[in-house]
């Protein structure tokens, strides 16, 4: 029998992604530090991590403000739907600010923490808080200046929020070097858990991100995951799944274009599978995305069409100069444009206002278009990165997720890469390359790759006009593959030979037909030649019988006259016999 293992208690901390990478949440009747610097989002995560278990948990909490009144605080998370007056009203939520002076401690006297103690356990004990928040220690504890009682202090703070069993949570700020976390370097010895919040620019771009750097008694994630602070709180977006269990379907979707369905396995796309379409500008990547959407909207399931280039508006403009007509999935709010320039977040926000938008919509299909605009604003490996999350979290929900891809060079050699490094993680790649031949650019899409399907090899001519996409097979000449004028002038050139056999093939028929036609006569001529004479013998034959029997019957009455007996009888010879009959004499 297997051995069971006690865990360590944890409290919820409804923050949206924390709980995961947390297995659980916060260390119950613990204290956690959160340090990071001005503008990383530490008042914010306590707060939220309040207002979560007061209406989500049942469980009231205390927040403690050492910089920021009650009506400040109201204020500041009003516009995240925080109603902190309402919480206190219903005694679900108690905020005290609490004001420290350097010079009043100077005036006064000595300075420790047991007028906090008793001021805070009075408020514990007004809402039963079960949750608790010190906002922020480096202002609590301004007033020491010896270091031994400041540690000391600390420890003191510490042990009396485990002895009331409350889940803590102390905001700091961060340490000016790398050799401790917190300003005074005490702080994270005595926490249970140790959360690190980053606030970093890099190329004008601004990244929030958050680090577990300490979780006693309980495994966590190490990495850094990116977090966005947007208008509905606290969002942390974990890295990917690490174990790789999401659920695959049997099912195939159509990608809109028969011909391109037939190219892999002739039913299309499996559902929730990834794919990407890679190619250079202007050889129809958008487009064969939109019939993804059109196709996934007739079908009466939900498309969200994520791009970085085009406006909505244009986007939909363009799909009706090739019969594309893109309106009725709108109106029925099938289809949902999100429109942002690449430069307008750093790419964790992109991915997070991603996601957020997938949750409120909840869509069958995804298109990202095109994946490699973030490169303009971000390293390669990063965007790497983030799609690789976005496979991850989309192939957990059962989404299909359609990409496209911008190749910088296009020749044969450079195709087995994509600029963000993720041509092994979707499920079938394709790819539209330029095709140039007798002085034209024509375009050519084959497939590179399609798991769990078979799939064309061939490269087959991609043509775009007036009425839509067409995928024809191209034409393999002496001189290679035709595309365009060239292939064109080839099957006009091949229609003219079929004719010319067809007419030779005619004209020999046509003879032929005249040789039978006399012949024929020939035969009908000797056969009405071979039926007169059968009838001439056949009455030649006739009347020499009649000639024998008359002269038979002669005989008969000269014997009966002359009363001879037929004895004596001479003989006569019949004809075409060679026997004798005897002749009667007198």
């Amino acid at each position: 029998m297997p051995e069971v293992r006690a865990s360590l208690a944890k409290t919820p901390s409804g923050i949206r992604g924390l709980d995961e990478i947390t297995s659980g949440g916060l260390p119950r009747g613990r204290p956690t530090l959160v340090c990071g610097g001005p503008g990383c989002g530490k008042t914010l995560f306590a707060m939220e991590f309040l207002v979560r278990g007061a209406t989500e948990y049942d469980e009231p909490g205390v927040f403690m403000a050492f910089e920021e009144t009650s009506r400040e605080l109201a204020a500041n998370v009003a516009s995240l739907g925080f109603d902190l007056e309402k919480l206190q009203r219903e005694n679900k939520l108690h905020i005290d600010y609490v004001r420290v002076e350097r010079h009043e401690i100077e005036e006064t006297g000595e300075y420790d923490l047991e007028g906090l103690f008793v001021r805070l356990g009075h408020a514990i004990d007004k809402v039963g808080a079960k949750r608790v928040v010190l906002d922020t220690v480096e202002t609590l504890f301004s007033g020491f200046m010896q270091t031994n009682i400041l540690r000391a202090e600390l420890r003191r703070l510490f042990g009396w929020l485990k002895e009331r069993g409350v889940t803590a949570i102390i905001t700091g700020e961060r340490g000016s070097g790398d050799a401790t976390i917190s300003r005074q370097g005490l702080e994270e010895y005595v926490s249970d858990c140790v959360i690190v919040l980053d606030h970093r620019v890099d190329s004008q771009i601004s990244t929030r991100r958050l680090r577990i750097v300490k979780y006693r008694g309980t495994s966590h994630g190490t990495n850094e995951f990116p977090f966005l602070i947007d208008t509905d709180g606290f969002v942390v977006i974990p890295i990917t799944s690490a174990t790789l269990n999401h659920d695959v379907s049997d099912e195939r979707i159509s990608s809109g274009i028969p011909e391109l369905d037939e190219m892999i396995g002739g039913q299309g796309y499996f559902r929730g599978s990834s794919i990407l379409l890679s190619g250079t500008a202007g050889t129809g990547k958008t487009l064969t995305s939109l019939y993804l959407a059109k196709a996934a909207a007739e079908r009466g399931e939900r498309v969200l069409y994520h791009t970085l280039e085009e406006s909505p508006a244009q986007i939909v403009r363009n799909a009706r100069s090739v019969g594309l007509d893109l309106r009725p999935a709108l109106d029925r709010g099938l289809l949902r444009n999100h429109a942002v320039r690449p430069s307008m977040y750093g790419l964790e926000t992109h991915l997070a206002h991603m996601l957020r938008e997938i949750d409120a919509f909840d869509p069958s299909v995804v298109i990202f278009d095109p994946l490699t605009a973030l490169v303009s604003n971000a390293r390669p490996e990063d965007v790497s990165s983030l799609a690789t999350r976005l496979i991850d979290w989309l192939k957990t929900r059962q989404i299909t997720s359609f990409f496209t891809s911008l190749s910088q060079n296009a020749a044969v050699h450079d195709l087995e890469h994509t600029n963000v490094g993720i041509s092994s993680l979707v499920d079938t790649w394709m790819f539209v390359r330029d095709i140039e031949l007798h002085g034209e650019r024509n375009r050519g899409i084959f497939v590179l790759k399609s798991r769990g399907m078979k799939h064309s090899n061939q490269i087959r001519e991609f043509i775009i006009d007036d009425t839509g996409i067409r995928i024809v097979p191209a034409y393999l000449g002496i001189e290679g593959v035709l595309t365009g004028s060239a292939r064109a002038a080839q099957e006009i050139r091949e229609r003219e030979l079929a004719a010319i056999r067809s007419f030779e093939a005619q004209k020999r028929q046509r003879q032929l037909d005249v040789k039978r036609a006399a012949i024929e006569a020939q035969i009908a001529a000797l056969r009405a030649d071979l039926v007169a004479a059968e009838t001439e013998f056949r009455a030649v034959d006739a009347d020499e019988e009649r000639q024998i029997e008359a002269i038979e019957e002669a005989q008969r009455t000269i014997a009966r006259s002359r009363l001879a007996s037929p004895l004596s009888a001479s003989i006569v010879a019949r004809p075409g016999n060679g026997s004798t009959q005897p002749e009667n004499r007198d």
